[in-house]
């Protein structure tokens, strides 16, 4: 016989399960920014750094704002210097 938790578990999911399902929309737009990213010269990648700061800081945008755009130049900046792509797991 199943108890109330597990029976909760089977519905709602575990706590891990709802946050992973919350994030899903921002990895996919972090994933459709990709090309854009990758097509980026090592300058350009530093740039976009400096105009999300510009953005946050003089135009009043919020962090979340620029995330998944900050996540994608992060992403692919690491890449090229470690040769190594973030899963999407780990963003």
């Amino acid at each position: 016989m199943l108890g109330l938790g597990s029976i909760a578990r089977k519905v709602f999911g575990t706590p891990n399960d709802r946050k992973v399902k919350s994030v899903r929309p921002v990895v996919v737009e972090i994933n459709a920014l990709e090309p854009e990213f990758q097509a980026l010269s090592d300058e350009g990648i530093i740039a976009k750094t400096r105009e999300f700061q510009k953005r946050v800081q003089e135009g009043g945008e919020s962090l979340d704002a620029i995330l998944p755009e900050a996540f994608a130049n992060c992403r692919e900046g690491a890449r090229r210097a470690l040769g190594l792509r973030a899963f999407d797991v780990q963003l």
